[in-house]
């Protein structure tokens, strides 16, 4: 776990953006597993592990945790004509990965606006935990908390950690 803090314009968002695959850098190189790797879209960043949870989460407030959780990458059952969401399963594999970081929901389909603002950072680092992160880049994740859903975050992120993930903690 590491930190990056700095004063505004000092590259924060530049460094997230070239480590998740928004930009090429202009020199030096990025490792993966000890080889070095050129990300061409963010997409091929997700591919090799590397994951960010953004300031603004890119969540629905009106979606249930359970749709946020997956959402662009929903398990469907059926086929053809017939595939639709494959809402047990979702909903099982959510609730055990909120409960895996600390977070007891009243239901999966809870809509993830009435989660504080800590809770919600939980979504989505569970999210980019369960879809193989190696690496998680945390834009500012206690900016907009209290002490309490900050504490809560940090009790994630040493989860996290103790799984053997890297976590680079941005803040400024």
């Amino acid at each position: 776990c590491h930190c990056l803090l700095g004063d505004n314009g000092a590259g924060k968002s530049t460094f997230i953006k070239t480590m998740s695959g928004v930009h090429a850098p202009s020199s030096g190189e990025i490792r993966v597993n000890g080889q070095p790797v050129r990300f061409s879209s963010p997409r091929e960043a997700m591919g090799a592990g590397i994951a960010t949870v953004h300031q603004d989460l890119a969540m629905i407030p009106l979606m249930s945790v359970t749709r946020n959780f997956w959402m662009g990458r929903e398990p469907t059952v059926g086929w053809g004509p017939f595939k639709r969401f494959n809402v047990a399963h979702a909903n099982e594999v959510t609730m055990e990965h909120m409960r895996n970081m600390g977070i007891r929901l009243r239901e999966p389909d809870q809509a993830v606006g009435t989660l504080s603002g800590g809770e919600r950072q939980t979504v989505a680092i569970a999210r980019a935990v369960y879809f193989g992160a190696k690496v998680l880049i945390l834009d500012e994740p206690t900016s907009a908390l209290g002490v309490r859903q900050t504490a809560n975050v940090l009790a994630t992120i040493d989860r996290v950690r103790k799984q053997g993930i890297g976590v680079v903690f941005i803040t400024h």
